[in-house]
């Protein structure tokens, strides 16, 4: 099945308009799982699966075997990526522009940190890098970035978010981390931290607690809160 997708996207790059309109008739309901999260937001269902065919014309024509990855893998964030580009030029989805210039200048100090040192920064060393608080960091790659990996293990260790908050199948995850992203941005701005701190940057509970200056206890107490409010929206987006 692998082999026939790849060929099939072979076809596409090389000017097969059939192979292409082939693909996306077979990934049609990959394109509408992506497209229905974002319902409700002004923008008609159809014009908001046309936005998923254009973002999944740009992940075959941007596809590469060499990726080792998937298909699926790489389409869902293309599909998802041109929905919210239109979502956001259109003035749907609100995100300040100082957050947004402060956001780029995290992933520009990122980029620059990881060159230099060879791995990822620490949180501790993207703040000096860019002059900001570990605060300011969370609060501006919550409101603007994705919920990059469902998997990605915390500073405690084996304990992340899809485990939290449910069992899903590899595509299905895919789907489920945009769901995750809206449902984290509906939280209150201190539990958004502590999601943020605790799973995408992970932190211990214990050094959550030291960046964001109140008690272990505290943190423990949001955390339990926000994974609560998290499911409830998760079931929700699924109903």
């Amino acid at each position: 099945m692998a082999e026939e997708i790849f060929s099939l996207i072979r076809d596409a790059q090389a000017g097969n308009s059939d192979a292409a309109q082939r693909l996306v008739e077979e990934n049609n309901g990959l394109i509408w799982s992506v497209a229905k999260r974002f319902f409700g937001r002004g923008t008609e269902a159809d014009d908001l699966y046309q936005l998923g065919c254009l973002g999944f014309m740009k992940a075959i024509y941007g596809f590469d075997e060499s990726f080792g990855t998937r298909f699926s893998t790489y389409a869902v964030p293309k599909i998802s990526g041109e929905i919210r580009r239109f979502l956001r030029d259109d003035g749907a989805v609100k995100v300040s522009r100082g957050l947004k210039e402060r956001s780029q200048q995290i992933r520009l100090a990122r980029a620059a940190l990881e060159q230099r040192l060879g791995r990822e920064p620490t949180l501790s060393e993207l703040a000096e890098e860019t002059m900001l608080t570990a605060e300011e960091i969370a609060v501006a790659e919550t409101a603007t970035g994705h919920a990059e990996s469902l998997q990605k293990e915390n500073g405690d260790g084996s304990f992340s978010l899809d485990r939290c908050l449910g069992d899903y199948g590899q595509e299905d995850r895919l789907v489920e981390a945009f769901a995750l992203d809206e449902a984290i941005a509906k939280l209150p701005e201190r539990e958004q931290m502590v999601i943020s701190l605790r799973f995408f940057h992970g932190l211990t509970q214990e050094k959550a607690a030291k960046v964001l200056g109140i008690s272990q206890v505290q943190v423990s107490r949001l955390e339990r809160r926000a994974l609560e409010k998290l499911r409830v929206g998760m079931e929700t987006a699924d109903a």
